[in-house]
């Protein structure tokens, strides 16, 4: 019992060094932690599919114990794990054809949608921008759930993604400016 009360006092980076040296329960522990979250943020990118989600969670986790031994002990474990799984996402929108859409839309005008009349509450401006980012084609909901709902910052982006800060930037303002339009009936 004590092992386990140890292991959930230490840092997530402390517990992948453990995984890297072949402590099994520190692997648990970091599985404890991490896989609801992960598995939240799979069935978002993964257009809400509960089997894609749970198969690609346990496919980052595989990945995370196959590449133990790679660990750098300065680097942020939480960056880490969403580079893995972001690169799985990434495989599944390039099988797709996803990225090519997502990087020409950047300098298209988005599609407008029809006027739909809509409550002025914050129950319909929820719906509202729950469908918006549902219909967000997955490389702008992957920037969106990052930033807003995985609350990583800018340069965790940017390490995640492999591009400079000013892209993430860049591109978070587009994936803005488009739910803005999106919801303009609610003047938000």
């Amino acid at each position: 019992m004590k092992i386990f009360f140890s292991l959930r006092q230490q840092s997530d980076e402390q517990l992948m060094l453990r995984v890297g040296a072949g402590s099994d329960a520190a692997f648990e522990e970091l599985y404890r932690r991490y896989a609801r979250r992960l598995q939240g943020f799979f069935f978002r990118q993964l257009g809400g599919d509960e089997d894609a989600a749970a198969d690609a969670t346990h496919d980052a986790f595989l990945r995370l114990y196959e590449a133990r031994d790679h660990y750098e002990e300065k680097r942020d474990f939480a960056t880490w794990l969403f580079t893995i799984a972001y690169n799985l996402c990434r495989n599944r929108y390039r099988r797709n054809a996803y990225e090519t859409e997502f990087l020409t839309s950047l300098d298209a005008e988005p599609v407008a949608t029809e006027d739909i009349e809509v409550e002025m509450d914050r129950e319909s401006l929820h719906r509202a921008l729950a469908t918006v980012l549902d219909n967000l084609v997955p490389p702008m909901r992957l920037l969106f759930s990052l930033r807003y709902e995985e609350e990583l910052s800018v340069p965790q982006i940017a390490t995640i993604l492999s591009i400079p800060d000013g892209t993430v930037k860049s591109r978070l303002h587009s994936v803005m400016t488009h739910i803005r339009r999106q919801l303009k009936e609610f003047n938000v």
